[in-house]
């Protein structure tokens, strides 16, 4: 990046944050804080009103705004796929926003950029797995990420594991996350005076009261997601997959570390850390002959009952 689009940046970043620090600024671009410190001064001398605060960081005079943003072809490629993508994990309520905010976009795109964007829309396309029932989601995407932000609590009829046991709960919104192809909540259930997470999918009915709560310092939805996965009991799993469905395993394993080795033959050793051998097994028949368990013992007789128990089910009478 050039030094003229980096201080325009650093420009919208000032413009995007109530205040922000040298050291923030010099990590999002790379660069030393003594180069921080020579742009806001170069900024400065230019006559763009910076306010510096003992302690607090770097911001703009309030009512200073930089002109209307210009996008690159690349910049604006990247919004449309980023749209794409996120057309599908997302539910009514985040579309709806999403299609107004890229319309908007495009409005104030020079003609070539426009003409380029249209052009790429009709040759790009972008299908995801698919992330379960959208519909269950109920469009909450957008009023409980708003609870989170603004600290309201959230009234839930939850049916825990599908059982059929529908609680009402009253949780504190700490976060909203997208994993296993499913959107879940995040946050502090009173009932169970912990923190809990919650697949969308499954609420019943959901309401954002007036009563508010103070989020925990410190508290991040990412360090929560990976203290869980510590805390869970998993399992060593060693499978054999033929080398031609390899990408899928991959896909389907998208958000577990896996080890490859590849084997003579065409067969690939793949190693994982499953947190359920029922699952394990159900997904691996899903392959046929294509893919082995070799360990555990316990994962092999899984297997071994389950296919006894699908064969007799097409037994000639």
């Amino acid at each position: 990046m050039n030094r003229i689009d980096r201080l325009t940046g650093i420009i919208l970043l000032l413009q995007s944050h109530r205040t922000i620090t040298a050291e923030q600024i010099s990590q999002h671009y790379e660069i030393s804080v003594r180069t921080v410190y020579r742009d806001i001064a170069a900024l400065g001398e230019a006559g763009v009103p910076i306010i510096a605060e003992a302690g607090h960081g770097y911001s703009l005079m309030r009512g200073y705004h930089v002109p209307p943003v210009m996008f690159t072809e690349n910049e604006a490629a990247a919004l449309f796929l980023s749209g794409e993508v996120t057309e599908q994990v997302a539910d009514e309520s985040l579309k709806e926003a999403l299609r107004s905010a890229l319309l908007k976009i495009r409005s104030v795109l020079p003609t070539e950029r426009r003409d380029y964007v249209n052009r790429l829309s009709s040759a790009v396309g972008i299908r995801l797995p698919s992330p379960g029932s959208m519909e269950d989601c109920k469009q909450a995407l957008m009023p409980l990420q708003q609870a989170t932000v603004q600290q309201k609590c959230v009234a839930l009829r939850y049916n825990a594991g599908r059982r059929g046991e529908i609680t009402t709960r009253i949780v504190e919104p700490l976060g909203l996350v997208f994993y296993s192809r499913q959107w879940h909540l995040i946050g502090h259930c009173r009932l169970r005076d912990a923190v809990r997470d919650f697949r969308l999918d499954r609420m019943e009915s959901w309401e954002v009261l007036a009563d508010g709560f103070t989020r925990p310092e410190g508290f991040y939805v990412k360090d929560f997601l990976a203290e869980q996965i510590a805390c869970q009991d998993l399992v060593p799993v060693l499978i054999h997959v033929r080398a031609e469905v390899m990408e899928r395993v991959r896909m389907e394993l998208l958000s577990a570390p896996i080890s490859e080795t590849e084997l003579p033959g065409g067969w690939v050793r793949v190693e994982i850390l499953s947190f359920s051998l029922d699952w394990t097994a159900a997904w691996l028949m899903g392959f046929g002959p294509m893919a082995e368990a070799v360990e555990p013992q316990d994962l092999r007789e899984k297997i071994h009952a389950a296919a006894l128990s699908l064969a007799s089910r097409y037994e000639k009478k």
